[in-house]
């Protein structure tokens, strides 16, 4: 939280005080006062537009286009700072009032008074001081500087807020402060100072109908941009939670209920199925002559070898605790049974390395297999095969373990 950066937070906002203080006082008139308004209104509507990415300590961080610059060129530290005052003060009630404020809300809101008057005032500052010399650049000297004094504002914006996660523990090393600087992209950089640099033209020529249309043009977009954002974030939240619904949490692979849902989709189709159920043999005694977490370690072992023999149409499912289910598809019984041997002898040659105790062990196993190759139409169905599968399995045990039992259901 950012309550352990209340210094930095604090001097920030004083120095911003200062700056207003020692600065020439801007004319207050009636252009002023539209002004005001106007960007008060945008920017207040523009602020849930905004996209906001959290640091591992939760602290939100604001990555939308600022007008700031421009309203500091045009008014000064003082004017600029009734604005930013009015604009924060206005999101925090917003907050407070919809019951979104983070716990120590009024920190971020000096912070933002704070930071943006500082260094839109050094902006303001270094264009009072380069102007003369860009304007000798023909055509492009007014946007070399703007797009500068962006790029400035932007790099002091990062160094301070390096500065507070670094205090609050969401930044440790150099690495990470590198990063997060380069989450900083040169397009928005310059977009920020083309939309600052039109309306700082538009405020001096007062062409409030071009200032009224850049500022609604540029909501529009933000509104569409942000509506798609939203609907690929939610997407993404959807398939995050079905992948969670329908996997298994030990070893990654799919789980009974996706099992279920998949031998709805492929019975019926025609298609010729090798229905093969696996589990480790005298898994009981592992656990016992060990632990359970030796146990998971030997399923996620297993697991492994099964997955390495397997295409990507094919289908690997934990159907209970150390028992596997798969569905081996376009191959022939033959195949299949090849295919299945492999991986037995694979599991037989293998040696699991694992934490017991205060040292390494090494643990040997095997497993059993049944396979049933069929064809998913008529009245057979891949439930029927997967009963098939299972007693062909136990006829692997019955007959000494570490064997392969199959059948072929037809001629393939």
């Amino acid at each position: 939280m950012l309550f352990q950066a209340r210094p930095v937070i604090f001097i920030l906002f004083f120095v911003s005080i200062i700056i207003v203080a020692v600065s020439e006082p801007p004319v207050l008139d009636r252009t002023y006062a539209v002004a005001l308004l106007v960007y008060w209104v945008f920017s207040s509507l523009y602020s849930h537009l905004r996209v906001v990415d959290k640091t591992k300590n939760n602290i939100p961080v604001d990555y939308g286009i600022n007008y700031s610059l421009s309203f500091a060129l045009f008014a000064g530290p003082l004017g600029l700072f009734l604005f930013e005052a009015l604009l924060r003060l206005t999101e925090h009630g917003t907050k407070k009032y919809l019951k979104t404020a983070e716990p120590d809300e009024w920190l971020h809101t000096l912070y933002n008074i704070g930071s943006f008057v500082t260094f839109n005032s050094l902006a303001f500052a270094i264009y009072s001081f380069l102007a003369p010399l860009f304007e000798t650049v023909p055509f492009i000297g007014f946007w070399l500087l703007i797009f500068l004094l962006v790029v400035t504002v932007s790099f002091l914006t990062d160094c301070c807020l390096i500065v507070i996660f670094y205090i609050t523990g969401d930044i440790q090393t150099r690495r990470e402060a590198l990063d997060f600087i380069k989450t900083r992209s040169w397009a928005d950089m310059a977009k920020t100072a083309l939309t600052n640099g039109l309306l700082f033209l538009f405020l001096q020529e007062q062409r409030w109908d071009m200032l009224l249309c850049l500022f609604l043009l540029n909501y529009f977009v933000s509104r569409s941009f942000f509506s798609k954002s939203q609907s690929i974030q939610h997407k993404l939240e959807r398939d995050h939670f079905e992948k969670m619904a329908y996997t298994d949490f030990l070893t990654g692979v799919h789980n009974r209920a996706f099992m279920d849902q998949t031998i709805a989709k492929l019975n019926g189709t025609g298609e010729w199925i090798g229905v093969v159920v696996a589990d480790i043999d005298n898994f009981k005694r592992i656990n016992d002559t060990y632990n359970h977490a030796v146990g998971d370690e030997v399923i996620r072992h297993f697991t492994s070898i099964l997955r390495r023999f397997l295409q990507e149409e094919d289908f690997l499912f934990r159907s209970g605790g150390e028992e596997f289910t798969m569905f081996l598809r376009h191959r022939t019984f033959e195949q299949c049974i090849q295919l299945v041997e492999e991986m037995r002898k694979a599991v037989q040659r293998s040696t699991v390395f694992v934490d017991y105790g205060m040292s390494k062990q090494t643990v040997s196993y095997t497993s059993s297999f049944g396979l049933y190759f069929f064809r998913a139409e008529g009245t057979m169905s891949i439930e029927k095969a997967y009963i098939y599968a299972d007693h062909l399995l136990l006829r692997s045990k019955e007959s000494g373990k570490n064997k392969v039992s199959a059948q072929c259901g037809g001629a393939a």
